[in-house]
């Protein structure tokens, strides 16, 4: 990496005061307004940014560069997603060795609505540093965390104008304090993925620095879950010699796919199974239904689909399951909906009641139903849990 100086504020740890105290007040009276926009129920468009590129090689070791390490990885992460998820848009900032800016990575992911932005990047410290970690937006705690960012963020002097359009970009610590308020429940899922991303890591054995937090300026400008990972050192002989070459990409890459995977089913509520139904019937198998049965049963959906209700979902899958599927554990409340190409099945009619469907929640999971959690319909179609909160208050 180039020994270049940003301009934007090297971040300080320092007490909120009053300022920032004032700022927090009236960024949650914002956020009661507008969380419920950010309600997100299914995982359908990702952007893929890889890191550095063209006239920005990013760090190195002895024989990899950076930039180029990012784009093999980025690149097979994407058609791992589309093999698996064909009806799942993968969007990358860039899929060949050209230099792209800071803003336009985040532009690319804002325009096309994504509801995931993942950045990959490869570390650069001492030949002893060794390990993964993962970034969301925030104040960093440890000056490692702030040199990381000031490192990425510094390519901004490479850009045409030399990082003019920066020269009033607020990324002060009451911004990005403003910031991680506004975007609150995105900044929850993106922390979930990003312990989703650190667990499968661990799983190839590598060493876990943890998930962490510092002021990127391609995290600040992106408007949905966003993480920045980093890979591994280039400047350690041994990682290079993992991530540098082809068959350390395939297995971070892989791990990356397997994090993505366990947070798009967490997201729209599918069991970590359901790509295999393991046997269960097909739709009407072992099961038959008159016309007054049919007639009966829509009356009575009808009348379970009216006002604000609040439900558990405990399955999902793509087939259609019998009423009497073993997977139900018994259960014989079960409510059906289709969303994102799959079949989900929630437990229980709680009205508006939400404490009810949390206790509920807890009782399922008790019976096995790990990934169970709360969902909330509107008229029969379903809605962030953030806007039925809101709906109930009012």
């Amino acid at each position: 990496m180039q020994n270049v100086k940003t301009k934007l504020p090297i971040f300080t740890m320092y007490c909120v005061n009053v300022r920032t105290s004032l700022l927090i007040v009236l960024v949650l009276l914002f956020t009661n307004n507008t969380n419920s926009l950010f309600g997100q129920n299914a995982v359908q468009t990702i952007v893929i940014d890889a890191g550095h590129g063209g006239k920005d090689p990013g760090c190195h070791g002895k024989y990899s560069k950076e930039k180029h390490v990012c784009l093999s990885m980025a690149l097979k992460l994407g058609e791992l997603i589309k093999k698996k998820y064909p009806s799942v848009k993968v969007i990358y900032t860039r899929d060949t060795d050209v230099f792209v800016e800071l803003a336009e990575r985040a532009n690319i992911a804002n325009k096309a609505k994504a509801d995931l932005f993942i950045c990959i990047h490869a570390n650069a410290a001492s030949p002893a540093a060794y390990g993964t970690e993962t970034y969301v937006l925030g104040l960093h705690r440890t000056d490692a965390q702030q040199k990381v960012a000031s490192r990425e963020n510094s390519i901004i002097k490479l850009e045409n104008d030399g990082g003019a359009q920066y020269e009033n970009f607020n990324i002060s610590a009451d911004a990005i304090i403003a910031k991680r308020l506004q975007l609150s429940v995105f900044l929850d899922h993106a922390i979930l993925f990003a312990q989703n991303i650190q667990r499968e890591f661990k799983k190839l054995g590598r060493h876990d620095r943890g998930v962490k937090q510092a002021g990127f300026v391609v995290l600040y400008r992106t408007t949905m879950p966003s993480v920045l990972v980093e890979t591994g050192f280039l400047t350690n002989p041994k990682e290079e010699n993992f991530i540098g070459k082809d068959l350390g990409q395939n297995k971070m890459a892989n791990a990356m796919f397997d994090a993505f995977v366990k947070y798009k089913n967490k997201i729209e509520g599918t069991d970590s199974d359901i790509s295999e139904t393991k046997g269960e019937p097909e739709e009407m198998d072992k099961e038959t239904n008159t016309d007054s049965e049919i007639t009966d049963n829509i009356d009575k959906v009808e009348k379970e689909n009216s006002g604000l209700i609040f439900r558990v979902q405990i399955i999902s899958s793509t087939k259609n399951l019998p009423s009497q599927s073993s997977r139900f554990k018994n259960e014989k409340d079960i409510y059906k909906y289709f969303q994102s190409g799959l079949y989900k099945y929630c437990a229980g009619n709680f009205g508006q009641n939400l404490d009810l469907a949390k206790n509920h929640k807890i009782k399922m999971r008790n019976m096995g139903f790990n990934g169970a959690f709360v969902v909330a319909f509107l008229d029969g179609e379903r809605i962030g849990i953030e806007k039925a909160i809101k709906l109930v208050e009012n």
